[in-house]
């Protein structure tokens, strides 16, 4: 005969027993979300809930983002998951956009493995140990004034964009002369970049774009990707690297885990540290509505009790965001026509590249392609950000956007 008590007390043990089993089945999903992850071919993709985030946050960053009609496409990543994207019409997962100065965020790593490596001593060392042509008037410029901006190299009105348009970048960095001493003032040099791909192939014997193909974008899997340069074969270290925004975020992961991708420490961690080390800030922009800091070719755009935000960033509007506290990813590019090629050749349109500023001659390519005596896709090749790429209200909202990073960052 049963025991009614004995049957009682089975159910409930089975009840306790299962509720148990329930409760260590989602404490380690729980667990396994909040791990660290790397992507492999794909990134593994979660819902916000799954890593204790709001979606509905994350999609005002994303609203935010798509205000501007520049905006190519957006992707949030936490714990090296991808938690969620979006892309405007006509664009998609595989669509490349071009990095223009993020790439100086990509190149300036390779400085950092350089001294972990011995082939360059210290951030401090005069560029005239390594290029022996600066043994001038620019003798005392060190590697990490060049990184930070700080050179006292000469600043033309025109920025040196017409290097840019020039058929040898790096004959043309190498002939800027001083304007001021070195480490005195901030200012955003494209010829402090150029520089670094002569520094480099002198200390390792290799072009620049093949370094960072070898030393940081094949071992993280950022393979989908084209390295530009100028018309004499020299790496564009100062710009222009196109791929997608899932692969650039590859990039901006191995920061926020500080140079480790997987076990491997691929750049020191101390060279991290020193690159999200506040070095300047309260800088005027003429785009940009909020004070920003600069630090060894990143910029730096939240440092208080907040957060701490730093990101790579293009001329016109491209990011890379980097939260390490959260283990936060977050990267915008705009829109972008691939010309195709990865060596620069201007075409006919080398015959108006000295002629006004980068805009009047962005406008003039457009009005000669618009009216067939120039195909920009087809009889040029080069990074070329066209008008409906260029970014207005993402500049404009930058801080409400920033805002919105660290709302959405946290649980």
């Amino acid at each position: 005969m049963k025991n009614p008590y004995t049957d009682v007390c089975f159910e409930r043990v089975s009840a306790l027993l299962s509720i148990t089993l329930l409760c260590v089945s989602l404490t380690a999903q729980s667990d396994e979300t909040l791990a660290l992850h790397y992507p492999n071919d794909e990134w593994g993709q979660v819902t916000a809930a799954e890593v204790n985030l709001d979606q509905t946050k994350i999609n005002h960053l994303f609203d935010l983002s798509f205000k501007d009609d520049a905006t190519q496409g957006v992707a949030f990543f936490k714990n090296g998951l991808l938690i969620g994207e979006r892309y405007a019409k006509g664009y998609d997962k595989n669509s490349h956009g071009t990095s223009w100065s993020m790439a100086k965020s990509f190149y300036a790593a390779l400085i950092g493995i350089s001294i972990d490596r011995g082939e360059i001593e210290s951030l401090d060392d005069p560029v005239a140990k390594y290029l022996e042509y600066f043994n001038d008037e620019r003798r005392d410029i060190t590697i990490r004034q060049l990184l930070n901006m700080t050179s006292g190299l000469e600043m033309p009105s025109h920025e040196h964009e017409n290097m840019f348009f020039s058929s040898d970048h790096l004959a043309y960095a190498k002939a800027v002369g001083v304007e001021q001493k070195a480490g005195q003032v901030f200012e955003y040099n494209n010829v402090n970049s150029m520089l670094l791909a002569d520094i480099l192939f002198e200390v390792t014997g290799t072009a620049a774009d093949k370094l960072l193909a070898d030393r940081i974008f094949n071992k993280i899997g950022l393979d989908d990707v084209v390295l530009w340069q100028d018309g004499a074969g020299n790496p564009l270290t100062y710009c222009c690297v196109d791929t997608t925004v899932r692969q650039y975020s590859r990039f901006g992961l191995l920061f926020a885990r500080n140079g480790n991708w997987n076990g491997e420490q691929i750049i020191s961690s101390d060279y991290v540290d020193e690159t999200f080390s506040k070095v300047w800030d309260s800088l005027n922009s003429s785009t940009i509505n909020q004070n920003r800091g600069y630090s060894l070719h990143w910029w730096i755009s939240n440092h208080d009790e907040r957060a701490v935000i730093f990101n790579a960033s293009g001329k016109f509007g491209q990011y890379v965001f980097v939260d390490r506290d959260n283990d936060v990813v977050f990267t915008r590019i705009t829109k972008y026509h691939s010309t195709g090629g990865l060596k620069q050749d201007w075409g006919i349109l080398k015959y108006i590249n000295w002629f006004g500023s980068v805009n009047f001659r962005i406008a003039l390519a457009q009005i000669l392609d618009s009216v067939g005596l120039v195909k920009i896709q087809g009889n040029v090749k080069s990074p070329v950000t066209l008008e409906d790429g260029i970014s207005d209200e993402f500049y404009r909202d930058y801080s409400s956007i920033i805002d919105a990073l660290i709302e959405a960052s946290n649980p």
